[in-house]
């Protein structure tokens, strides 16, 4: 099929070349995951050059390939979710930043991905595969903002790793800092918005309804007071119109991107009640609200917050957000997916168990699938939220894998 043989073309042309000579969440990950910087990765770095490979030898390759479209089911997106059981993020690794070329994939200490880091995620039970990509540093200037073609054909690379598998594949512009959500900034960053998506909504127009595309990841006033308190009534504003711009570009491209499933994300992606409220959905019936909740934020997210899982003090947050998402969006027919999820490594495995199922069990409840964040990192004072073992192909917390597709089933 197209797909397939664009991937396998270009991977070995690549190989031919040498190109691949070794194998936020947040921005202050990026601090934490250099202490994990590898010979391997850092060899890397100095080899790869984006310029190696031209625009024209791309060109010529994926010329040869043959015409195929594969037909994109014309189903619901609450259809749609509702086949969906968990999933996992690909973590700091195509949305990590500060590389040169395609060496940014392993900027931030993780390895490059293989098909076979995919496949073990997959056997474990997880259907959907996240793949946060930071496409900043990879286009050129305006206001065309052209796809470097080689970052491009990476991306498809791993996006293939799962959607040849037949899982669902979330794809989404990720740590990118042109779109701060204000008026002065909105006409600039809409027309950028509409350039990036344009090109990749035609670049993967064929797939099916097994690759759904996801506008933003966490829009927001970067920097300021209102980061992450929900923001303030212009930044939602202006996050309601990216959106717009978002799912108006996809739709024009054609093809199966007519009936694309498309995730939109509020202010931050935040599960904040006033953020939830603000989110003006498009006027498009195959639409799928994103929420990000670590929750509850001491036990989830806070380094410094406690590892003890307390079940009659730590429900609470959890309630409120699933009761939101339920108030807000599924009772009226729009369905959610919790985009980003987790509870870091505090060497309490034990504990985690018991909230994962407890987590887990209210979304299910809900019908609301969750994507583990998963960035590869276990030790150290950061954000430690890593379940595959990249290296080794190992789950350092087995009980707290086999919790997760216990509640889920």
């Amino acid at each position: 099929m197209k797909r397939r043989i664009l991937s396998y073309l270009i991977c070995g042309l690549l190989l031919i070349t040498g190109l691949y000579g070794c194998g936020e969440m947040k921005q202050a990950n990026e601090a934490n995951n250099n202490t994990l910087k590898s010979q391997e990765q850092q060899s890397a770095e100095e080899e790869a050059n984006i310029e190696d490979i031209t625009d024209e030898t791309v060109a010529t390759t994926v010329g040869v390939q043959e015409e195929s479209v594969l037909t994109i089911a014309d189903i619901s997106s609450m259809e749609l979710v509702a086949d969906m059981k968990i999933g996992w993020s690909l973590g700091n690794t195509l949305d990590a930043t500060g590389g040169i070329g395609i060496s940014s994939e392993w900027a931030w200490g993780n390895p490059k991905t293989t098909q076979e880091m995919i496949d073990a995620i997959l056997a474990q039970g997880f259907n959907v595969i996240r793949i946060p990509v930071t496409w900043q540093g990879h286009f050129g200037a305006a206001p065309e903002y052209k796809i470097h073609d080689v970052w491009m054909s990476r991306v498809q690379e791993v996006v293939d790793y799962a959607y040849n598998r037949g899982a669902y594949v979330i794809l989404n512009l990720h740590h990118e800092d042109w779109h701060f959500p204000s008026e002065e900034n909105k006409e600039a960053a809409s027309a950028q918005l509409a350039a990036l998506w344009t090109q990749i909504a035609n670049h993967f127009k064929d797939y099916d309804e097994h690759l759904i595309f996801e506008g933003l990841n966490e829009p927001r006033k970067k920097g300021t007071a209102v980061e992450w308190n929900g923001g303030d009534e212009e930044g939602r504003k202006v996050v309601n119109h990216f959106a717009q711009v978002f799912v108006d570009t996809v739709r024009a491209t054609g093809g199966n991107n007519t009936l694309r499933h498309l995730m939109i994300t509020g202010y931050a992606a935040s599960s904040d009640t006033k953020a939830l409220e603000a989110i003006c959905l498009p006027e498009d019936d195959k639409l799928i609200v994103s929420v990000h909740a670590y929750t509850p934020y001491n036990f989830a997210l806070n380094t410094a917050g406690t590892a003890t899982w307390d079940i009659d003090r730590d429900t609470r947050d959890i309630d409120m957000v699933m009761k939101s998402i339920q108030d807000l969006f599924i009772s009226k027919g729009i369905p959610v997916i919790i985009g980003e999820f987790g509870a870091m490594n505090k060497e309490n495995e034990a504990e985690r168990v018991e909230w994962v199922t407890y987590y887990l069990t209210k979304a299910k409840e809900i019908g609301v699938p969750c994507l583990w964040w998963d960035n590869n990192v276990t030790t150290g004072d950061g954000e430690k939220f890593g379940l595959l073992d990249r290296r080794n192909l190992t789950f350092p917390y087995p009980d707290l894998v086999n919790a997760m597709m216990n509640a889920v089933e």
